[in-house]
């Protein structure tokens, strides 16, 4: 799914949002022309990797035993989530913090394979015909499927829940969720799903992935609000022990009624889930180091290349690891919020990307770790590069004279500086932009063409980021502009990107393997209007619109390629943010006590944990002799 889900910056610590949200494949099983045809599972472009009577998928161990505690802090997130808090078990809303984990605590139709770029199979669905049209989807529910309290999971919950996620969710999902039109419960055993014509390619799968809640339970209870009351859920683990704010565990229902079934039988090990919440990143690494929780991603390359020496790794307690991050790492960046007048014009936001010398940051601020991004595809085959490829062409045609001239050439790419900190030939390329503009330099102040000091405030909610800022904001004051880092709490934060109120911020997103309705609410003319979407730039631009529809009407994988590359030639042209960077590998730090797989699969989220990890019982017993 497209996500500000897999943590959200890289090298520093600001917020992104991430989730894992959208950007799910259509549903496309071989389908006869006359008559629905029943399938176990869905996929985009190809065959279903695992058969019907599958018995776990092949990147866990089906036999990993069962216990242990696995603590992290939250490395993903998604709708109303913040990496630092919480104040809500509610995580499907606007209001409040949701808390991270929730998902876990229900049980959806269908669940995602990692090792496929885009195949569901069956939870709480055993199957699904799908009509000739695409429009109707007869899902088939398990009879053994039931709620933490062991009343029945039946199709009158499923309808109940999609529809109110339709009309009371998070705006993110109603927009993605626009075009299903209802759902129905035709009897205990039977969902029925009904979408628009012309829907987005993978509507279907995305729905399929909503969590599903209990109808009675919300009978007596308003499912807008934020609230602390524990919701009745139907998934591998349920809320345990919390305290807001500070930490929240999930504790594993030993008699869950999926716990046999092919997409469940190796993952769930864990008989307790804690998420640690911190407000800044460095306390956030001493709690580590002081093994308040057991498990972290390393964001920070200062952190990774210089203080992993503690007692604990020395003596092997703590353990390191590299593993390959084959997945679109997608873009990094600062984001210009082009609905703010002084930043309209696209000469002035590239020379606000002239001024950031990534090359001196990259060598001096973060150890050499990282690549430069140029595209929100990065480290995928769909990023844009050379001339346009003839199918390029065709879709790119029709808009000559509607798009700058360099989409028809080699897409954009950002400059590569001398390294020095202040690259005057940069900078002076970035005066002339701004001059071009009608941006003039008097008294040693860059003015707006309405005659006010060009100011620029930087909106961020942790601290560990200011270095990163520093020396692009000594750039821009030799640009004559008054730039400026504003630190707020979370919670604030938050609710000042929801409402499109900042100058630039820093965002992390990526894109899955198939990209899809995801991008709507990153890129489209809607979402630039839609209160909490991801579109922070402001992007408004009918090309764009035209061009996201062309991706979501990709039925090849070839043409998907052709559409997305398509597009990134035209949002590279747009010049929307100061790209950031990259790595295309998972920095791992965790207290010796766990296995797991060999290798994680290739098209997850993260390495998979906690969910395909488990705990060791010999290495916990020789860490408490250890003591």
């Amino acid at each position: 799914m497209t996500s500000l889900s897999r943590r959200h910056v890289l090298g520093l610590g600001a917020g992104v949002f991430g989730a894992g949200v959208s950007g799910v494949p259509w549903l496309r099983p071989a389908l006869s022309t006359d008559a629905p045809s029943e399938a176990h599972g869905l996929s985009v472009f190809g065959d279903l990797k695992y058969p019907a009577d599958f018995q776990h998928f092949d990147y866990v161990n089906p036999a990993a035993p069962k216990g242990g505690m696995f603590s992290l802090i939250p490395s993903v997130r998604a709708y109303n989530q913040s990496y630092q808090t919480f104040n809500s078990f509610n995580a499907y809303v606007l209001k409040g913090e949701g808390a991270q984990g929730m998902d876990m605590t229900f049980a959806p139709l269908m669940v995602r394979a990692g090792d496929e770029p885009d195949a569901m199979y069956g939870l709480v669905a055993k199957s699904v015909q799908i009509s000739p049209d695409k429009l109707t989807y007869r899902f088939t529910l398990r009879p053994e499927a039931q709620f933490h309290d062991g009343s029945k999971l039946t199709a009158q919950d499923a309808a109940f829940s999609l529809m109110t996620l339709k009309t009371k969710g998070h705006p993110l999902i109603l927009q993605q969720m626009r075009d299903m039109v209802k759902a129905e419960a035709v009897d205990d055993a039977t969902l029925i799903v009904t979408f628009a014509e012309k829907r987005a390619r993978d509507v279907p799968l995305y729905v399929a992935s909503l969590p599903i809640f209990s109808k009675a339970y919300y009978a007596t209870r308003p499912f807008e609000e934020s609230t602390l009351d524990v919701p009745l859920g139907s998934g591998p683990y349920k809320v345990g022990k919390f305290e807001v704010n500070r930490f929240v565990e999930f504790e594993r229902v030993k008699d869950w009624w999926g716990r046999d079934l092919g997409v469940a039988r190796g993952s769930y090990n864990f008989d307790v889930v804690r998420y640690e919440f911190y407000r800044d990143r460095d306390v956030a690494f001493q709690g580590f180091t002081g093994r308040n929780y057991l498990y972290r991603e390393e964001f920070t390359s200062r952190v990774w290349a210089t203080r992993y020496d503690f007692p604990a790794v020395r003596d092997g307690r703590v353990k390191r690891e590299i593993l390959p991050d084959e997945t679109p790492s997608g873009a990094q960046g600062w984001f210009i919020n082009t609905r703010r007048d002084k930043f309209k014009d696209s000469r002035v936001r590239e020379a606000l990307i002239q001024a950031f010398d990534f090359e001196w940051t990259n060598k001096t601020i973060m150890y050499g770790a990282y690549a430069r991004t140029h595209s929100p595809f990065q480290n995928s085959d769909m990023v844009a590069s050379g001339v346009p490829s003839p199918e390029e062409l065709k879709l790119l045609e029709p808009f000559r004279g509607q798009v700058p001239d360099e989409v028809f050439g080699a897409p954009f790419v950002p400059p590569v500086s001398d390294g020095s900190g202040q690259d005057r030939a940069l900078l002076r390329k970035a005066q002339q932009l701004l001059q071009d503009a009608g941006l003039p330099i008097k008294d040693g102040k860059r003015l707006l063409p309405n005659g006010e000091i060009f100011r620029i405030e930087f909106l961020v909610d942790e601290p560990s980021i200011e270095p990163h800022h520093a020396p692009y904001i000594k750039n821009l004051g030799t640009l004559g502009i008054e730039a400026s880092l504003r630190l707020v709490d979370p919670v604030q934060y938050r609710a000042r990107v929801e409402d499109f109120d900042f100058d630039m911020t820093i965002e992390r997103f990526s894109m899955s393997a198939t990209p899809g309705d995801g991008m709507r609410p990153f890129f489209t003319s809607q979402a630039a209007k839609t209160k909490g979407s991801y579109n922070l730039a402001g992007i408004a631009d009918p090309v764009i619109d035209t061009l996201v529809e062309k991706v979501l009407a990709a039925d090849s994988r070839a043409d998907l390629t052709v559409a997305c590359r398509a597009f990134d030639r035209v949002f590279r042209a747009g010049r929307y943010w100061v790209p950031q960077w990259y790595a295309n590998t998972h920095k791992l730090a965790y207290w010796d006590l766990f296995a797991h797989p060999e290798k994680p699969p290739r098209y997850a989220s993260g390495v998979g944990a906690p969910d395909n990890w488990w705990a060791d019982a010999s290495k916990a017993a020789a860490a408490e002799q250890a003591k």
